[in-house]
């Protein structure tokens, strides 16, 4: 599990998604989450990058574990998503500083996996957020929460990368269109 986990890490800080540091990876399986531990620096995952915590119940081993665990494990309860991604997306952060509750992608590929893109509210790590997040989420593909970053589900890690480069895509695309309108 983790070198997949590993794989889309590399891929995310190589496209420029987030910074190494920042954003998380999650991959549910039963009852059980395996995520990236908190600081892990997402290019360079290994097997002692990442932890396995119950869906239902937190325990000692959330403290080594993302600060967003509590997202991750929200999203899995009310969701059927089986993987989850957090990055901190450079456009889709100004995005969604630009805009209140949502953005409408204007290029055909945004329109096509989105429709629109939720912006959400709420501080790192908290329950709130969770909420707001998962609530989203039920929904749609993949939401922004405000000044801070991308959640994006998919069945299986791919397409959970799929829906977070979409995402940074058709808000580099709407804040470029955005600023030619000025």
């Amino acid at each position: 599990m983790w070198k997949e986990i590993s794989k889309f890490g590399k891929k995310l800080v190589e496209g420029g998604y987030l910074s190494s540091h920042f954003g998380n990876i999650s991959v549910r399986v039963g009852d059980s989450i395996t995520v990236t531990r908190s600081g892990s620096m997402l290019d360079e995952i290994t097997e002692a990058s990442v932890v396995t915590v119950d869906l239902h119940k937190p325990s000692s081993l959330d403290l080594i574990a993302s600060s967003e665990t509590i997202v991750h494990r929200e999203i899995y309860k009310r969701t059927s998503a089986l993987a989850v991604i957090h990055a901190h997306c450079p456009f889709a952060v100004i995005e969604s500083l630009l805009n209140d509750t949502s953005i409408e992608p204007y290029d055909s590929e945004g329109k096509f996996f989105f429709h629109e893109i939720p912006i959400v509210t709420g501080h790192i790590g908290t329950k709130e957020l969770a909420e707001n997040v998962a609530k989203s989420l039920e929904h749609h593909k993949g939401c922004i929460v405000k000044s801070h970053g991308t959640f994006a589900v998919g069945k299986i890690l791919e397409e959970a990368y799929v829906h977070t480069t979409m995402m940074e895509h058709s808000a580099k695309v709407k804040y470029f269109c955005d600023l030619r309108k000025k």
